[in-house]
């Protein structure tokens, strides 16, 4: 007599199943609630515009972004204010200064007396980037007119000006962390172009059009690792990466947001982070193309409200339209700490939003990120991861 395997019940298969899956989900629960545990993050400083204190903000204020230099000890920030400012870290952080005001712990200070030096820009700024090389001494920017322009921080002038975008709005500006240093840029009038730094008239080594409509491209980041790769965000909703050594086709395209690309950022050589107003964002393999994890809680829907990596400690920062900073683990979808900056904001009528981001990539128990804001405000954080005893 032959002996057959014992077949499971459909519905006790079922329930096996389902267990597993609950505990699985419970799991994930539970580290996810230890990630939740893993920070504690603290707002230490506010740097405002000390005539708007107590009543409207300018609308000139606006933040729109926020970058470490290399050495991540100088911060420059741009906006709607046609002003490139640039701070030392150092003293907007915690130390025995009597010239800081102190609110319940937190450093008040107004950007007159935070900021090192300004350098006036001749329009509004969308995107500033460090050039690599240069040990902070010039900077990249790019501006609602179109146009590319570079500072040299010492002198304080322009040194450097591209105008090949047809007078349309430039998103995006990087660098290339190759020798010879490349610079990009991405506009509204739907391409990306790379140029040659070494030459005064930024000779173009490459212009792409990544949709085939023309959408706008909107974010620009070269493999900050030192790879070929440079990655593109465009208004079509997808991301494409190209070769910088033969752009003719991308290597390849990440599809799955329901709307405009406005940031993308890499975490590492192949892991690359995407945000857009479609209101989440999103964790990619290059290598496959594929969607590894989406990250929701904050909301976004119609502004660029900035995105940064803290490659680390693996943690994703992003701004938000409801005036909220939200951290997200690269490992849970949902956000591990969120942040409410004035909820009524400075007017009383709750319309602020956080509109730039950016981590200082240092420490691995540390942390500190700055953000801005629609109201001209910046504030620092800082995160120290808990230390956990053994039981």
């Amino acid at each position: 007599m032959k002996n057959f395997p014992t077949k499971l019940h459909p519905h006790s298969h079922h329930h096996t199943q389902e267990s597993q899956n609950q505990e699985t989900e419970a799991i994930e629960e539970q580290q996810e609630e230890k990630a939740r545990c893993e920070w504690d993050f603290s707002l230490t400083t506010i740097v405002s515009s000390g005539d708007n204190s107590f009543g409207t903000p300018a609308i000139s204020d606006a933040l729109g972004v926020i970058e470490f230099d290399q050495t991540n000890s100088i911060i420059a920030t741009g906006g709607i204010a046609r002003k490139i400012r640039i701070y030392k870290l150092q003293s907007l952080l915690p130390h025995e200064n009597t010239g800081q005001d102190h609110v319940r712990g937190i450093i008040c200070l107004d950007h007159a007396r935070a900021c090192e030096y300004y350098i006036c820009t001749p329009a509004k700024l969308s995107s500033i980037r460090w050039k690599p090389g240069s040990y902070g001494g010039a900077l990249g920017a790019g501006d609602y007119d179109g146009v590319v322009m570079e500072y040299d921080l010492e002198r304080r002038i322009p040194i450097f000006e591209r105008d090949e975008h047809g007078g349309r709005r430039v998103w995006s500006v990087d660098y290339s962390h190759w020798d010879p240093v490349l610079g990009a840029s991405g506009s509204d009038d739907g391409t990306m172009q790379m140029w040659d730094t070494r030459c005064e008239s930024g000779q173009c080594v490459a212009t792409v059009q990544p949709s085939v409509g023309g959408s706008a491209v909107c974010c620009v980041e070269f493999n900050p690792f030192g790879g070929p790769i440079v990655a593109v965000g465009c208004a079509d909703r997808k991301v494409y990466g190209y070769d910088i050594r033969m752009t003719i086709g991308p290597v390849f395209v990440l599809d799955g947001h329901r709307k405009t690309v406005t940031y993308i950022k890499f975490l590492d050589n192949v892991t690359l982070v995407s945000a857009s107003i479609d209101g989440c964002l999103k964790l990619w393999n290059s290598d496959s193309s594929n969607v590894i994890r989406s990250y929701r809680g904050h909301v976004n829907n119609r502004n660029f409200v900035g995105l940064s990596v803290w490659r680390n400690g693996g943690l994703l920062g992003c701004g938000s339209e409801n005036n909220k900073v939200f951290v997200y683990d690269k490992r849970w979808g949902e956000p591990i700490w969120i942040h409410e900056s004035n909820p009524m904001g400075r007017d009383g009528c709750g319309s602020g939003l956080i509109s730039s981001v950016c981590w200082r990539q240092v420490e691995e128990d540390q942390c500190t990120l700055v953000t801005g804001g629609s109201d001209g405000d910046l504030q620092v954080f800082q995160g120290k991861r808990k230390a956990y005893i053994a039981s």
